[in-house]
């Protein structure tokens, strides 16, 4: 058998987290995108939505969708932002407050499961190569 290379490893290992946190995410009829989104949005002061896609590393075209269909669900309200009268500010509303604290809950059962059977020094590992590999991303030593 070939060696099995590291963007194949990062990637089949998101792809079944993926997979894991949809199907989590349909038992409260949501998805890993919009629970993503829901724990982007800051709780207290709302978030301005151009920097919610650098935030989340996604388009705007993608996000825009998103957002979208959240409204159209009753999780967030937009409202124009007072200090750029150009700009809008994404709020949660009670609900989306409700469904953020299920997204908070799934990825912080997530975190402790994994964390119960990886020592911590792995784990210091696991964070040490991914800084790593985004540097030499970001830093364009790649490609």
């Amino acid at each position: 058998m070939k060696e099995v290379t590291i963007d194949y490893a990062l990637r089949a290992t998101w792809q079944a987290v993926a997979r894991m946190y949809n199907e989590e995410a349909k038992k409260f009829d949501s998805t890993m995108a919009v629970g993503f989104t829901l724990l982007s949005i800051d709780p207290k002061a709302g978030t301005p939505s151009t920097s919610l896609g650098p935030k989340m590393g996604m388009e705007a075209t993608s996000l825009s969708r998103i957002l979208k269909s959240m409204e159209q669900k009753g999780l967030i309200i937009r409202k124009p932002n007072p200090k750029d009268g150009r700009g809008v500010l994404i709020y949660l509303t009670e609900f989306g407050l409700e469904k953020r604290n299920d997204s908070k809950n799934t990825v912080i059962r997530f975190n402790e499961v994994v964390k119960d059977e990886v020592t911590d020094e792995k784990l210091a590992h696991f964070f040490e190569v991914t800084e790593a590999i985004n540097k030499l991303i970001a830093d364009k030593k790649l490609f």
